[in-house]
């Protein structure tokens, strides 16, 4: 089903693009509107303080005709694209005022009984966990400062800056993603790797922050052999580096769970080669807009740059 109407989700995502500056065609882009519908929605939907996600949606509905089921038509129909978006119902519960989370699983579970599949958009899908643990002979990583120096304000997660890094395996392990996500706010970076190599790895993670420097204030790792070159990224990014003990994921929680996010994009077995640098940066983009629970369901997006 298509909707010739911005949705209030929608908006929220001009709302979060707008603040981090990318043009109107970017945000075109990411929404599968055109640019014309952008720069439309911008002009007419404004206030004297600027653009604002709920205010513009208040606008646009005031000058629609009062029909109530277009308007129930429509919530459904958002929150089917945002599910299938894998957003998750709280996520999109936290958003969506109008709504309650409930709501959204028994629409979810009558789809199913009808025949349908957006069951199959939430994360789990009824699987129970399994912690991850990882056979590989790891080394020794010459000069690594353990997890245990770290300054302890890094786990109350009260301040931006503390980084977790990880990297995602392709099929074969011929290529990689190296992730890194931002412990308070889960601002995730992505850049694919030809190889798992240290070279290429701290290479990639340095690119990866150097425009956000300033807020680099720790790195925190596995005992991966692919973070070997950790004293050169701490020279580039003037950033103490860190590393988890073996076998404890829960000491880098956030970027565990995105990777799993990620996963949901990039299933294991999946081919990197095959994957576009545009699909990466797409996959990023997505995650960096979807809200989250912990953050008053503000988007990663917001949350780093201080959107409100």
């Amino acid at each position: 089903m298509s909707y010739t109407h911005l949705s209030l989700g929608e908006r929220y995502q001009i709302y979060a693009l707008i603040g981090a500056k990318h043009s109107i065609n970017f945000i075109a882009r990411e929404l599968n509107r055109s640019p014309s519908t952008i720069s439309r929605e911008l002009r007419r939907n404004k206030s004297l303080r600027g653009y604002r996600a709920k205010h513009a949606n208040n606008k646009a509905c005031d000058r629609r005709p009062n029909n109530a089921l277009s308007i129930i038509a429509d919530v459904w129909g958002w929150v089917t694209d945002k599910l299938k978006e894998n957003w998750s119902p709280e996520q999109i519960a936290g958003v969506h005022a109008g709504i309650s989370h409930m709501s959204i699983y028994r629409y979810i579970w009558r789809d199913k009984r009808q025949g349908g599949t957006l069951w199959q958009c939430l994360r789990r899908k009824g699987k129970p966990y399994r912690q991850r643990l990882t056979a590989e002979t790891r080394g020794r990583i010459n000069d690594r400062v353990s997890i245990h120096e770290r300054p302890c304000i890094v786990e109350e997660r009260s301040r931006i800056g503390d980084w977790e890094a990880d990297t995602v395996i392709g099929q074969h392990h011929k290529q990689a993603i190296v992730t890194l996500v931002e412990s308070k706010t889960g601002l995730l970076k992505m850049k694919r790797v030809d190889n798992k190599t240290a070279q290429q790895v701290s290479q990639a993670m340095i690119e990866l922050l150097k425009p956000v420097r300033l807020q680099v204030k720790t790195i925190t790792s596995d005992n991966g052999k692919e973070f070997a070159q950790h004293k050169k990224v701490k020279q580039k990014l003037f950033s103490p580096f860190f590393f988890a003990d073996a076998y404890a994921s829960w000491q880098r929680g956030t970027n565990e769970n995105t990777n799993g996010l990620i996963r949901e994009y990039l299933p294991k077995g999946c081919d990197f080669r095959q994957v576009s640098d545009n699909e990466i940066q797409d996959i990023e983009n997505k995650l960096n807009n979807r809200p989250r629970k912990r953050l008053g369901f503000k988007t990663p997006m917001q949350a780093f740059y201080n959107i409100n």
